[in-house]
């Protein structure tokens, strides 16, 4: 873990029909998780971005996802790391070096999977800094919040597509700063 301080939240939180083990097994593959952003959209400004992972797929603490593309026709850029990994009940990776992105910062990202019979409660959250620089530190402070609630829904949505329609968003908990 770094000694960043990450002073806004957001998070998203829904019931899966499907076990702990085999959400974890989905949303272990950043390729599936960030999938929001690989998908040409009006959020994504007509741009999509491109995953990236070294040997370790994602899946080992310590292991790197880069991710890259264009966003509005800007290009966007980033390296993340794997710190913490609890198979089956949590995975949290945040953003290495200095991110180059439109409304947000640095990041620490995640999500927790509690068991609920024989289903899952699935929990993604982000806490985040602001661009430091020019432009994108206007647009954090205007979108920040709402770039981060999108993210963490889209999330959370795709898990619950991927597992049927019985699944439901059980709560869900908007962005808020604290102490920044």
């Amino acid at each position: 873990m770094t000694n960043r301080a990450f002073p806004r939240h957001a998070e998203s939180v829904v019931a899966v029909e499907a076990p702990p083990e085999q959400l974890f097994e989905l949303l272990d593959d950043h390729s599936r998780l960030s999938a929001h952003m690989t998908r040409r959209s009006w959020m994504m400004g007509g741009g999509r971005m491109v995953t990236a992972t070294d040997e370790r797929h994602g899946r080992e603490v310590g292991s790197h996802i880069v991710i890259s593309g264009r966003v509005f026709g800007v290009r966007l850029a980033l390296d993340e790391v794997v710190v913490e990994r609890e198979r089956a009940r949590r995975k949290v990776w945040e953003t290495v070096g200095d991110p180059r992105l439109l409304v947000i910062g640095s990041y620490r990202m995640g999500f927790e999977i509690d068991a609920d019979g024989p289903r899952s409660r699935l929990r993604v959250f982000i806490e985040y800094a602001l661009p430091q620089h020019g432009v994108s530190r206007l647009l954090g402070r205007l979108l920040g919040s709402w770039y981060a609630r999108w993210c963490t829904r889209r999330m959370t949505a795709d898990a619950v597509r991927m597992f049927g329609p019985r699944s439901t968003r059980a709560e869900w908990h908007g962005a808020s700063v604290f102490g920044g």
